[in-house]
């Protein structure tokens, strides 16, 4: 029986081109599907993109704090469309460079619109090409690895106009930076745009359904970062349920419920951070039986959907719904695949949000780790105590760390101030050496560093802190 490849996979976001250039290396002849822009939304309008956007307001906002340094330059002010352009550049360089790797692991690049039939030994990929015409080839496994999209409520106006109503993709290109913003969602998308926005000197209010800001964090983060971008000027609507969205001659009228109370928002723009959905739909997924949850593919550890041949990683296949994930998950599918043993299945996953202040966690937050019975304990080391901190005139935020009480074990990892999504890495290796409080304890940590807050937050949950 002709098989065109070893493995075909279809999306090449963060987890499809990783799982593609594993698979390479393993000696699969491989194929990856894209309807769009290699390196998917976190390359193009995702994770890259907004990060240059962050940097110029983090930069444009200090600029306005000159003088606590010492320093003065006159009248900071900023072109907007350069620092789209740049946020766009940076997009476009990073695309250009998955193609790089595509070409160098000599993996097919088919530009196209997938759909699976039936097929054996996996189901038969059928290519709508961009170029024109319909190419059906045969593999030996097929990986799903579509990604997710922004959700919409079109029932109550929350979908994107590409004019007044954003989703994320039009929040990073717009001809203009907006005066007034109501963002609706403060999971980390939502936190980001806000956070920008702000920089740039626009009025933003944020409006989140549960009773707190980022309610995947642990408690005591969220409530810090609330008052962090309270200083900063954000404002906040908690536990507010959107009743409606419309349009109105200067911008949107946002009709919200909070406590039985209702209030009308008004502003030139709003962006919409409710959540995702799977890309789950016109692949024939439903005809070859895959089970589909949520709008995402369910799968075992390994990524297998239960229909032979066929597997599912990143967001497609469920949360956390991370770039990194994916491609952690890409790499284990491939290898699954290629007979090798499982590695770190239960990998800890940290999570970062890269608003000024920066937010980053491992592992269990303290209610989880308390609802599950495990008994803790809890250290705390606040920045403002830190020598680097003091320096660099970033004495917001602390460290919490979180450990088994019985055992030691670290379970949990949470910060918020500057420069925490670049120092969670270390949490999430102690966490992958399954370190305990004496290994942590016992590590040499730089002087002067802002990562000695995290050596001081393990020191404390045992009554041993040095500088507090």
């Amino acid at each position: 029986m002709h098989m065109d490849f070893d493995v075909i996979i279809v999306g090449a976001g963060p987890g499809g081109y990783v799982a593609a250039i594993r698979a390479s290396q393993l000696g699969l002849k491989t194929a990856i599907i894209e309807r769009e822009a290699l390196g998917g939304v976190c390359l193009n309008w995702g994770c890259i993109p907004t990060k240059a956007l962050l940097k110029s307001g983090e930069v444009y906002e200090q600029l306005h704090h000159l003088a606590d340094y010492g320093l003065a330059a006159d009248k900071p002010r900023f072109d907007f469309a350069k620092v789209v352009e740049r946020s766009r550049k940076v997009a476009g360089q990073l695309n250009s460079g998955v193609g790089f790797l595509m070409r160098k692991h000599k993996i097919e690049v088919i530009e196209g619109t997938a759909r699976l039939e039936k097929g054996t030994p996996a189901p038969k990929v059928v290519i709508a090409q961009k170029r024109g015409g319909e190419r059906t080839l045969q593999a030996k496994h097929v990986i799903l690895a579509t990604g997710a999209r922004a959700r919409t409520l079109p029932q109550i106006g929350l979908e994107p106009d590409g004019d007044r109503v954003w989703s994320y993709r039009e929040a990073m290109v717009p001809k203009a930076a907006p005066k007034s913003l109501i963002v609706i969602g403060s999971g980390a998308i939502g936190i980001e745009f806000a956070s920008f926005y702000r920089a740039l000197g626009a009025e933003v209010m944020v409006v989140e359904a549960l009773p707190r800001i980022l309610p995947v964090e642990d408690e005591e983060v969220s409530t810090a970062a609330r008052k962090a971008f309270e200083r900063r000027g954000l404002k906040f609507r908690i536990g507010a349920t959107v009743k409606k969205l419309t349009k109105s001659k200067a911008g949107v009228v946002v009709e919200i419920e909070t406590g039985g109370k209702t209030e009308t928002l008004e502003a030139e723009r709003a962006i919409v951070a409710v959540g995702i959905v799977g890309n789950v739909e016109d692949l024939g997924l439903e005809s070859l039986g895959v089970k589909i949850e949520k709008t995402h593919v369910v799968t075992d550890a390994h990524g297998a959907t239960g229909v032979p041949g066929l597997y599912a990683i990143g967001d497609v296949a469920g949360p956390p719904w991370l770039a990194h994930k994916a491609s952690h998950e890409g790499v284990h599918c491939v290898e699954h695949i290629a007979g090798q043993p499982a590695k770190n299945l239960n990998a800890p996953i940290p999570g970062c949000t890269y608003a000024n202040p920066q937010i980053a966690s491992v592992g269990l937050t303290e209610a989880a780790a308390k609802a599950a019975g495990r008994k803790v304990k809890v250290g705390r080391f606040a920045f403002r105590a830190n020598g680097k901190a003091i320096a660099a005139g970033e004495t917001e935020g602390f460290v919490k760390t979180l450990f088994d009480a019985d055992t030691g074990a670290l379970i949990g990892a949470h910060m918020i101030g500057a420069e925490v999504t670049e120092m969670i890495q270390g949490f999430a290796l102690a966490m992958t050496l399954e370190a305990t409080e004496a290994e942590l304890h016992a590590t040499v940590f730089a002087h002067p560093t802002l990562s000695e807050a995290m050596h001081e937050s393990a020191l404390d949950a045992y009554g041993l802190v040095l500088h507090a």
